[in-house]
């Protein structure tokens, strides 16, 4: 399956237009839970076996699944903080982030339904 640029999305109601990469690595590795505007982040993630996932991490922080597992490990070992919720598939993230206003996902840019709008394209 051939896929678009890999996109992070967010509710097409949410007042934020556009993050860096910064602010959503911040997001979804647990270093900040709101976005700019102070409003809470509801970072929603894809489960572990996800070609998809794999792609995001590796272009958003170049590290693979297993160092994205082994990092939040630690991190809820110290109890600073919880793991992006990770939903079963593509269809039920954009579900979620079209239903949310809070919440934020990613996705490829060729499968983005009504609902979603683009914060950030990854290279």
């Amino acid at each position: 399956m051939a896929l678009g640029d890999l996109v992070v999305v967010v509710n097409a109601s949410n007042p934020v237009e556009q993050l860096s990469r910064s602010e959503v690595v911040d997001i979804y590795m647990g270093r900040r839970a709101t976005f700019p505007d102070g409003r809470t982040a509801l970072p929603i993630d894809l489960p572990s076996d996800s070609p998809l996932r794999e792609a995001y991490y590796r272009s958003l922080v170049d590290k693979t699944i297993p160092q994205i597992n082994s990092y939040w490990a630690r991190l809820l070992f110290t109890g600073r903080a919880t793991p992006p919720r990770a939903l079963s598939d593509l269809d039920s993230v954009l579900e979620t982030v079209a239903e949310n206003r809070d919440a934020i996902g990613y996705a490829d840019s060729d499968h983005l339904p009504p609902g979603v709008k683009v914060v950030l394209t990854l290279q």
